[in-house]
């Protein structure tokens, strides 16, 4: 968990330098809109084979881990805000999972905790790592708030952030699906415990 973390704090402030046709991916991604949505499939494993309580203390110690390792490896900046968007979504998906755990549809549980951690993550992250009214953390990268055609062309401009933050939110959904194959895959071979269905 700490490695996906860490990795996507470093990864995030790097975009996404190609183009297909006249569009410029560097004004709708980051290269750590492609790690991080594994830290989801780690929380839901973990929920799922050992229950709510210690998919938090995995989330809550993910989260000390990585804030200190993500100062010395990016700004602090980012660093805080991808913290608590971390561990806000993190734990709003625990919370949604372990309330949906037991539906009879297996994706159900994952799929709906992912969708909504990862709104609320990168709501949560882009406002403060970007946007100018969270200006008083520290600086943002004028390259991120320099304004670009609006989702790489679309008829008016926008900080580039909020392109992130949308073409972002759109990967994290697709892999919101995607990772339902692998999740139900490692499932069958990690049922839950006795204990963490009851938990």
């Amino acid at each position: 968990m700490t490695a996906v973390v860490v990795a996507s704090n470093v990864l995030v402030q790097y975009p996404v330098a190609a183009r297909i046709g006249r569009i410029d991916l560097a004004d709708l991604l980051t290269w750590g809109t492609f790690s991080y949505p594994l830290a989801f499939l780690v929380t839901d494993l973990t929920n799922r084979r050992f229950g709510a309580a210690i998919a938090r203390r995995v989330v809550l110690a993910g989260f000390a881990v990585a804030v200190v390792l993500s100062l010395a490896l990016s700004s602090p900046r980012i660093a805080i805000a991808s913290g608590l968007a971390f561990l806000i979504g993190q734990l709003l998906d625990v919370t949604l999972f372990d309330r949906l755990r037991r539906s009879v549809a297996w994706w159900k549980a994952p799929f709906v905790g992912s969708v909504a951690g990862s709104i609320t993550d990168t709501a949560v992250f882009f406002s403060l790592a970007f946007a100018p009214v969270f200006g008083f953390i520290a600086a943002s990268d004028a390259f991120a708030i320099e304004t670009a055609p609006f989702l790489a062309g679309l008829a008016f401009d926008a900080p580039r952030w909020i392109s992130w933050a949308v073409a972002d939110l759109s990967v994290k959904l697709v892999f919101a699906v995607a990772l339902l194959v692998p999740y139900r895959l490692i499932m069958n071979a990690l049922w839950p415990m006795p204990a963490a269905q009851t938990a």
